[in-house]
């Protein structure tokens, strides 16, 4: 692993966040999110006595075991491992390890026990695809792609401005957040804070920049108005190129891999009017390069993306913007701590190489780059509900 760049000295300590506290949200995660979340892998598919059995361990062991090492791995992947901390957290308590790593290997572990990395007749096969189909084909995703007709009439820029909104919301659909609060899609939301105006003065309407990168987050009703922004950002000459970053694997329930693209994007050229119109020039777009998917390892690392590797480095360096969609992108991007909210997202991003834009509607506790006076509204009116709610959002940039 690269040498990580120096922390600012001016960064305040901030406590790595661990699940350790009963009454804290990381402790909810792991003792109501994840026990519901297997159960509706076990019952989504019909899976054998031994894939069964090997869900129900894994619940015993979460809530009640220790970290215990991977059993379905190939050399590649037992490496990696390793060299993310494997064999430093073996034998603690899932509640005792990093939040991120052990939400994380969590994940890896539920797909060893399906089978997901085989080898045999499951390997590959993605235990969360049901649910992210479902998603796809319900009549609120009908309703959302018909407002594309009505929003086509509007000025180039108010468009941009419209999708933007929609790619930030749609961050609702978030699958793992709704098996624990239900769907929070009709709570009455608003911004802690807005860059919006920075982020398209590096998308100028009259300069197209070069490279645009974009890091998904989850599959269905998220990653559609994704695509659509970055279809508008080609369309409209803001970007010549855009580089969408997937998970290589089904990772936190409804991440977005290259399979659940393709379904997006077919879902698209199927539908009528402005929707499918995007869908087919995403589709002539991939084709000809102009979008490319990229499914790098490290987008499943238990890891802050300060410790990335240098070839991934090197390809955000590169872009002329990259932008970090989502809940656990941003806790990778800014760090997984207890930074005090006040802390300048400018300078936990200072390790970035390259200009960095952040869209996430708030669901833990990580929040950094807010002013004193909305803190200490949010604080009086909402206690820490703000920050795990998922009714906030933010818009941050450091250019």
């Amino acid at each position: 692993m690269p040498e990580r760049p120096p922390v600012d000295p001016r960064l305040p300590e901030a406590p790595v966040i661990v699940s350790d506290d009963p009454a804290s949200f990381p402790h909810a995660v792991f003792a109501e999110r994840h026990p519901a979340l297997i159960r509706k892998v076990r019952d989504a598919t019909p899976y054998g006595p031994g894939q069964r059995r090997a869900l129900e361990e894994l619940l015993a062991r979460t809530l009640d075991g220790v970290i215990e090492p991977l059993t379905e791995v190939t050399a590649a992947d037992r490496e990696r491992w390793e060299e993310w901390g494997l064999g430093k957290y073996t034998g603690q308590s899932w509640f005792a390890a990093p939040f991120l790593w052990a939400e994380s290997y969590f994940y890896r572990r539920l797909l060893d026990a399906v089978g997901h990395f085989g080898p045999g007749p499951w390997q590959g096969v993605d235990p969360f695809r049901p649910f992210k189909l479902a998603e796809l084909n319900t009549p609120e995703a009908d309703e959302e792609l018909s407002a594309l007709d009505a929003l086509a009439d509007h000025p180039a820029d108010d468009r941009a401005r419209a999708l933007l909104h929609g790619s930030l919301w749609g961050n609702r659909a978030d699958l793992g957040f709704r098996i624990q609060s239900g769907d929070s899609a009709a709570a009455v939301s608003q911004l802690v804070a807005d860059d919006s105006e920075s982020l398209w003065s590096l998308l100028p309407a009259d300069e197209p920049v070069d490279t645009l990168c974009l890091v998904a987050d989850n599959a269905g009703r998220e990653l559609i108005p994704d695509l659509l922004l970055l279809d508008h950002l080609l369309h409209h000459d803001r970007a010549r190129r855009a580089v969408l970053h997937v998970k290589p694997h089904p990772y936190y329930v409804s991440d977005a891999t290259t399979a659940d693209v393709l379904d997006a994007v077919g879902r698209l050229t199927g539908a009528k009017g402005a929707a499918g119109e995007c869908g087919h020039r995403l589709w002539a777009a991939l084709a000809e390069g102009r979008l490319d998917v990229r499914a790098h390892p490290f987008s499943c690392a238990p890891l802050p993306y300060a410790d990335m590797p240098d070839d991934l480095r090197a390809e955000f360096a590169a872009a002329d913007l990259t932008v970090f969609k989502g809940d656990l992108n941003y806790r990778r991007l800014v760090g997984d701590r207890l930074w005090p909210p006040t802390t300048p997202f400018g300078e936990v991003t200072a390790y970035f190489p390259g200009p960095v834009a952040a869209l996430r509607t708030l669901k833990s506790d990580v929040v950094t780059g807010l002013d004193a006076t909305t803190v200490t509204a949010l604080d009086a009116s909402e206690g820490d509900g703000w920050r795990t709610g998922g009714t906030r959002a933010l818009i941050q940039v450091r250019a």
